[in-house]
C-alpha cells in the first residue's frame, strides 16, 4: 500500500494516457464516423453515396459541394430530399463540420444507418480542391 500512496503520479498518469487512448474510440460512439474529404470522394464513386448538405439555405447559396442536395437541418426529419433507398451511403456536410454529427445522429434514428459526416465541412472539401458552387 505505500508503493501506491508513493508513487501515486504513476498511477494517475496511466490513467491519463489510458484515457486519451480511448477518447476517439468513445468520441466516435457519441458523434457518429466521420470521413475525411478523400473518403466521401471514393464513397461518392465507388458505393453511389448522396452528398447531404445540412446548412441554411443562405448558407447552401453562398457556397456547396457540387451535387451536393440541400436538406437543412431543422427540416431533415420531412425532406423529400433524401433518398428513398434508405440502405445508400449518406456524407453529411454542414460548413465547418460542427452540426454534421447531430444531423448523422438523426438520420440514423429515421432508418439510414450508413450515414456519416464530412471531417471539417465544407472547409474541408475545399481545402482538398474539390468543386463547389454558388446557387443564385
Amino acid at each position: 500500500m505505500s508503493f501506491v500512496l508513493d508513487n501515486w503520479y504513476l498511477f494517475v498518469t496511466a490513467l491519463v494516457s489510458g484515457g486519451l487512448l480511448l477518447w476517439p474510440k468513445l468520441a466516435d460512439g457519441m458523434g457518429g464516423a466521420k470521413v475525411s474529404a478523400a473518403d466521401a470522394v471514393r464513397l461518392i464513386n465507388r458505393e453511389r453515396a448522396v452528398l447531404i448538405d445540412i446548412s441554411e439555405p443562405a448558407e447552401y447559396a453562398a457556397g456547396h459541394a457540387v451535387g451536393a442536395r440541400s436538406v437543412p437541418l431543422a427540416g431533415l426529419e420531412t425532406s423529400r430530399e433524401l433518398p428513398k433507398n434508405k440502405s445508400l451511403p449518406l456524407v453529411v456536410v454542414c460548413p465547418t463540420g460542427a452540426r454534421a454529427p447531430r444531423a448523422v445522429a438523426l438520420l440514423k434514428k429515421l432508418g439510414f444507418e450508413n450515414t456519416t459526416a464530412l471531417a471539417g465541412g465544407l472547409a474541408a472539401w475545399r481545402a482538398a480542391n474539390l468543386p463547389t458552387e454558388k446557387t443564385a
